[in-house]
């Protein structure tokens, strides 16, 4: 019989900018130990540990935790581009839930250079290669950066389709700042305009650079434990893991020359509906979101993928306030990755920490009132999708 997981700590540190962080095991060992004061727990009580990073050593994951502790327990790093956060989370889970373990600890972090994401080794073929392939078919500008690139053709695809205005891209920005306004872990907190964001550099698309996530450093983790395990520990862990998927991707993907495919649609409405069937929990139930905001255009399909509002429908749903406070469901209360910013491998992580705060009641000038069921969607392209439902006991 599968065990249920328990979120037992969190922890994470305000996000900077490169060139301003500690180094990444300060960064990780930080985070880490907030987790476990967190949780009340020490690490000799940690069974396996899953470290996200993406630009980084291998084996930087050891190099983090060493400064919490050394108990000999197995260490698994994991990359999976921006979903490595919650791909360690995964592992993580997959563990309790096979009663293979009681207590596991996810960390993610990055320590990262200013400026567009690229690779790093050009002596071998990309594994982003067939995305760019499709991305410059119809590319209006081949030089611009690979993921401006993709996601503001997909954003300019979503417009074509369903013709939606270029303003609308532009609230979700001014939604963010607005969440991030009472986020003291976020990097942009001060608030934006419609006009501000439009007049901002244009970048591809429909996307202006108030529309794009700027690259940080940070840390993140999350401790999970068996409901057995903590139980007889006496720990306070109210927020249980009801259910999560993971999707790589489809042919679709490639065959249907679609950029909203290409950024991962399908990837987040195959998780997403696995979630909703595993849990018995519907769209309509989920009271809080964090989602993978790394440019406008991809809040956009997403609100559809997770089947948040029907497909072709963002635009009313964004005009008429249903994706904020007083609306149907809150969309990054932390401010996203556009306000918090995005250190790849913590990302998925401070999502975690971000709704056990709010199903806790800990969120502050940002809590959603009366949260009980949360939803987390990280993206990378690549490709990977982790999708992770939430309840309050």
């Amino acid at each position: 019989m599968a065990q249920r997981v328990k979120v037992a700590g969190v922890g994470m540190i305000p996000f900077v900018k490169p060139g301003t962080s500690a180094n990444y095991d300060e960064m990780g060992s930080t985070a880490a130990r907030m987790a476990l004061e967190d949780a009340g727990l020490s690490y000799a009580d940690v069974e396996q540990a899953y470290v996200g990073f993406v630009y980084g050593d291998s084996t930087s994951g050891q190099a983090a935790l060493y400064r919490v502790g050394m108990t000999g327990i197995p260490v698994i790093n994991v990359n999976n581009n921006c979903s490595t956060g919650s791909s360690a989370l995964y592992l993580a889970r997959q563990a309790i839930e096979a009663g293979i373990v009681d207590c596991a600890i996810a960390l993610g972090f990055e320590q990262m250079v200013p400026g567009a994401l690229g690779d790093i080794y050009n002596d071998r073929p990309s594994p982003l290669g067939r995305f760019v392939e499709i991305a410059n078919e119809g590319s209006q500008n081949i030089d611009a950066p690979m993921a401006i690139k993709v996601f503001g053709g997909a954003g300019a695809e979503y417009q074509k389709r369903y013709g939606a205005k270029t303003e609308t891209f532009a609230k979700i920005s001014v939604k963010a700042r607005r969440h991030a306004e009472h986020n003291d872990k976020a990097i942009f907190r001060k608030p934006v305009t419609v006009e501000e964001v439009m007049a901002s550099t244009p970048m591809y698309g429909p996307l202006t650079r108030l529309q794009c996530c700027p690259p940080t450093c940070g840390a993140a983790a999350a401790i999970l434990v068996s409901e057995e395990f903590a139980k007889r520990r006496g720990l306070k862990a109210d927020v249980t893991i009801r259910a999560q998927a993971m999707t790589t991707d489809f042919p679709s993907t490639f065959t249907e020359k679609s950029m909203m495919k290409v950024v991962g649609f399908d990837l987040t409405a195959a998780a997403a509906d696995k979630v909703y069937a595993d849990s018995g929990i519907a769209p309509e139930d989920v009271d809080v979101v964090e989602l993978h905001d790394c440019f406008t255009a991809n809040e956009i399909l997403t609100y559809e993928g997770l089947r948040l509002t029907p497909e072709g429908t963002a635009e009313k749903f964004i005009w008429d306030g249903d994706n904020t406070y007083g609306g149907r469901v809150v969309t990054n209360p932390s401010g996203g990755l556009l306000s918090k910013g995005h250190p790849l491998g913590a990302t998925g992580l401070a999502q975690c920490a971000e709704l056990v705060w709010q199903l806790r009641g800990q969120g502050g000038p940002r809590q959603v009132e009366n949260a009980r069921i949360a939803l987390q969607h990280n993206l990378g392209l690549g490709g990977a999708c982790v999708v992770t439902l939430y309840e309050r006991a």
